[in-house]
């Protein structure tokens, strides 16, 4: 059982505070699983939705894209999440089409519920329509009618949420909430990122945060090196990509020591695109890996000459959750982690937002 009502901090115009709000606690349609709120991880996206640098966000709204809970509840569709929940729906759609059209009448029956409720995971993307042509092609992250978790839906800002349950990951049981809530986004869109580079040996990190703690780790295993590059005179950041496992670390505007094979953007600044440019080897790609970035500059055509590549990350798809978890079920990564009560998310976004945050900031409602 869960109360009728919940707390949560509500955005209800871009550019101001979060407020912390007494509101009815959702109830999950047919498709939807309802979450007790453990953790929620804060993104820079959250701060783009809050500061208004990403336009037309669901208001008021409810922040928040990386949440871990545990289920308390269910729609008519069942207890599965995840790659259950998206068989259990494909084996369904076969079984009506062999019953003919009677059984598209008969609704679902909910599982019975499991001895020990299922802690999951809510990304990014929330939903997708199915049947476009990037839907059906492998590219849900493109769809133009998708939704997002913490922008176009309510996220995790709050003690309950509700999730799309074929679109949830379940967490492996060796991470506690607070490790797991950086991996629903810094984890996966920076492995789509990753995957983007290719076999490239030696890798520059723009900005060193929390998807470059996780990703450094997954290099490191890869036996390739990063060399990371922080804001300038930042030496906390510097000391912070050294201990997670860079083989150097300077300012952004700095030379690394040696050329790059490749380049991943995470700072929100577009004049870094020609940095890494000036960086990079021939055949080299530069790949930016926020959803928002200043301009960026103009640049000589001989940066790009000589078949360099830039390169942007849009989303993500649940197949990149699932190569991800898969990624490091035999690895144990580590992250950094501030941990806030509720109250004050405005504090841990507001750190965030100047740069004294290290690590990642999370939510902590346990």
């Amino acid at each position: 059982m869960y109360p009728e009502l919940m707390y949560a901090m509500v955005l209800h115009e871009a550019r101001r505070p979060l407020a912390l709000t007494e509101i009815q606690v959702p109830e999950p349609n047919a498709d939807q699983v309802l979450l007790k709120v453990e953790c929620c991880a804060v993104c820079r996206t959250d701060l783009h939705v809050v500061d208004g640098e990403l336009r037309d966000p669901k208001l008021p709204l409810i922040p928040g894209h990386q949440i871990v809970g545990t289920v308390v509840g269910v729609g008519s569709g069942g207890w599965g999440v995840g790659e259950e929940a998206r068989g259990a729906e494909k084996a369904g759609a076969q079984e009506k089409v062999g019953a003919g059209e009677d059984a598209l009448d008969q609704s679902p029956t909910p599982h019975t519920p499991p001895a020990t409720p299922p802690r999951v995971g809510v990304p990014w993307l929330g939903w997708t329509c199915g049947v476009c042509s990037f839907c059906r092609s492998g590219r849900e992250n493109l769809c133009d009618r998708a939704r997002f978790t913490g922008y176009t839906l309510d996220g995790g800002y709050a003690q309950y949420a509700v999730a799309d349950r074929r679109f949830c990951f379940p967490i492996p049981e060796t991470y506690s909430s607070p490790e797991a809530a950086p991996l629903l986004c810094a984890g996966l869109i920076g492995f789509r990122a990753w995957r983007m580079i290719g076999e490239a040996r030696r890798v520059g990190f723009y900005g060193f945060g929390s998807a470059a703690q996780i990703l450094v780790q997954i290099a490191r295993a890869d036996g390739r090196e990063v060399f990371a590059f922080t804001r300038g005179g930042d030496t906390a950041a510097k000391q912070f990509a050294l201990d997670m496992g860079a083989v150097w670390a300077g300012d952004s505007g700095s030379r690394p020591p040696e050329p790059l094979d490749a380049a991943i953007i995470f700072a929100p600044e577009g004049s870094l695109v020609v940095t890494a440019l000036r960086d990079i080897v021939k055949g080299g790609v530069v790949v930016c890996a926020g959803i928002h970035m200043s301009d960026i500059p103009s640049f000589p055509y001989e940066l790009l000459w000589n078949e360099r590549s830039i390169r942007s990350v849009a989303n993500l798809t649940r197949n990149d959750g699932e190569e991800f978890f898969r990624r490091i079920a035999g690895l144990r990564i580590q992250t950094k982690q501030t941990l806030y009560p509720l109250e004050r998310a405005n504090e841990a976004l507001a750190d965030l937002r100047s740069g004294r945050l290290t690590g990642t900031a999370v939510l902590d409602l346990r």
